[in-house]
């Protein structure tokens, strides 16, 4: 394994936090991110999460047991803060004794988040300055701030505008770096910029490990950045976060489906939570076809920007080697440059 003394310095403390080699998060992505990927990552120097998604309790206690068969190495669980059972899941964890847990979709609730920093490690999603302040005043160790350049359900900044807005003004806070990350010399720059590490998802996805379709793969690699794009919000009495995802007919038919529910709503057929929740349901749903049916006409083929740099299914040690070889190389070069001009 290359040493990263450089990189290793930069990113102390997030390696710290995670307990891994290296402070590579993964994202969690549901239906993709389950024991056989998140074991692997974890071994091999990366931070694993597994995506509980819309699992049930009994579901994700054996989920957790079935990845720490297969790695003793540190790793983390993704909860979803709308899902119904939010604290039986939290229960489950505890039990567990998971180290690591990951809220996103929103701002995390009182209890839940009193409940996980009795036992565990609470990472936050944070997509401004403002909800990143109030993230760590309410209890969050740590903070991922991810880029709409991202794939899955996506913020409205991009990774660059978010690191100079938030890295600056919290020095002291424990931030990953997410969204359109392909190449180390991206790590490099965002390790320099202040993150204590960063967040990967894409990349992954497609990994020789990751248990997705072969179809779901192949359309991976023969996109490009362009082809992953944002779903588009059909009407604003229905908030829905956007999705990054690859387009093809499904992008249109989740507009189709947006149209269906609004027209229920506006005649007062359906609630606007339930509203909310059928149109998650939906992209759950068109996703498993993507990711568990090879369906990738019709599914959701959720995936970031970085899509482009996909090139090959590659074993994710290869991935992570690569990561950090090119970050380190990118900072002391960088290092070297400094010395000759001194």
């Amino acid at each position: 394994m290359t040493a990263t003394p450089n990189l290793d310095r930069l990113t102390a403390r997030g390696r710290a936090f995670l307990g891994s080699r290296h402070a590579v998060m993964a994202g969690a992505m549901t239906w993709v991110s389950e024991r056989n990927l998140v074991s692997a990552i974890s071994n091999a120097g990366g931070f694993g999460v597994l995506a509980c998604g819309g699992m049930p309790p009994e579901l994700l206690a054996a989920e957790i047991a079935a990845t720490r068969a297969l790695t003793d190495k540190p790793f983390g669980v993704n909860l979803i803060t709308m899902h119904p059972q939010l604290m039986d899941l939290i229960a489950v964890c505890k039990a567990a004794n998971v180290s690591h847990v990951v809220l996103a979709g929103g701002l995390p609730p009182g209890p839940a988040i009193a409940a996980i920093t009795d036992f565990a490690k609470l990472i936050a999603f944070a997509p401004n300055l403002a909800f990143a302040k109030k993230l760590l005043r309410s209890g969050a160790d740590a903070l991922v701030i991810e880029g709409s350049e991202a794939g899955g359900h996506i913020g409205p900044v991009s990774l660059a505008v978010l690191a100079q807005e938030i890295l600056p003004a919290l020095p002291d806070a424990i931030i990953f770096a997410a969204g359109g990350i392909g190449r180390g010399s991206a790590v490099a720059a965002l390790v320099e910029m202040g993150a204590s590490g960063v967040q990967l998802g894409t990349r992954f996805a497609a990994s020789a490990e990751s248990i997705a379709h072969p179809n779901f793969k192949k359309a991976f690699l023969r996109a490009s950045a362009r082809d992953a794009v944002a779903s588009v919000q059909f009407d604003p009495r229905l908030p829905v976060i956007p999705v990054r995802a690859l387009k093809n007919a499904g992008t249109e038919a989740f507009m189709e489906k947006q149209r269906e529910v609004s027209t229920r709503l506006a005649r007062g057929e359906v609630e606007l939570a339930q509203a909310q929740l059928e149109i998650e349901h939906y992209w759950a749903g068109a996703l498993r076809r993507a990711v568990v049916d090879g369906d990738v006409e019709t599914g959701s083929v959720m995936a970031g920007q970085s899509v482009g740099m996909v090139t090959a299914e590659e074993p994710v040690a290869s991935i992570i080697e690569s990561l950090v070889t090119e970050a380190e190389a990118a900072l002391a070069g960088r290092a070297r440059a400094l010395e000759s001009a001194a």
